[in-house]
């Protein structure tokens, strides 16, 4: 079992049912509207139970910021590679799928999540190994979007790339190198993977010679990098801009 914490996580949570949700937990002395109200009428529709408590019991969940709303679920549900694919097919849109190169940190992998449901990402592809899941702390950060998302743990990262690539995908690597490309000069209206790497080192060597091309960001000042969720965030709406103008 997971606790879940913070509203916005818990009510994506409630909304997407993609976990089994045995009980919902209010602080007392909580307002009880806003996003607050509606946990509370999901949980009665779904006949979840719910239950007010002192606030010390949630503050047991840790040094987290649970906003007085917690949930006690089923762990994360993983898709594989087929389900992402399956997924932009569904939906009738070309693919746009994201994979994240050894991220380590919550807070950046969260941010990048809520981006990549934000703009129509069909799957999240990152490493069994050597990588931050999906943690009740990336629920939270993520604002709940990880729940409506399909995240697949993959063996091998470059074997999956190269399987998507296999059906007609292209990967698109963020790294900012003298031979890549503006990130804004590259035709991204295209079926594509984009992918991004870990925080300070980068892409991992074989995941970035398994990309078809690089892109990068223009850095005018006197830093050389950008946060890896603020970069990756950049250049996912950039595809997003670029369909939404063809």
């Amino acid at each position: 079992m997971e606790v879940l914490y913070g509203r916005n996580a818990v009510r994506e949570t409630l909304r997407a049912m993609r976990r089994k949700v045995y009980r919902v937990l209010i602080s007392k002395g909580v307002k009880e509207s806003g996003v607050v109200e509606e946990i509370l009428a999901m949980a009665e529709q779904r006949r979840i139970p719910f239950q007010r408590v002192e606030r010390h019991i949630l503050d047991e969940i840790g040094d987290v910021n649970h906003q007085g709303v917690a949930a006690e679920t089923s762990p994360y549900p993983y898709a594989d590679l087929e389900e992402a694919l399956a997924e932009a097919s569904r939906c009738e849109e070309m693919p746009i799928l994201l994979f994240l190169d050894c991220l380590q940190d919550p807070q950046n992998f969260g941010s990048l999540l809520r981006t990549a449901e934000a703009v129509g990402v069909h799957g999240v592809i990152i490493p069994k190994r050597r990588a931050v899941h999906v943690t009740p702390a990336v629920v939270k950060s993520s604002a709940g979007a990880v729940e409506h998302l399909s995240v697949v743990k993959a063996t091998n990262l470059v074997r999956a790339i190269e399987g998507v690539k296999e059906n007609g995908i292209w990967v698109i690597g963020l790294e900012n190198l003298p031979e890549a490309h503006f990130y804004h000069q590259a035709d991204l209206n295209i079926p594509l993977a984009l992918v991004v790497g870990s925080e300070g080192r980068g892409m991992r060597r074989l995941v970035k010679e398994a990309c078809d091309i690089l892109v990068k960001l223009p850095m005018c000042g006197k830093i050389n990098s950008l946060n890896a969720a603020v970069a990756g965030s950049i250049v996912l709406y950039e595809v997003r801009r670029q369909r939404d103008s063809a």
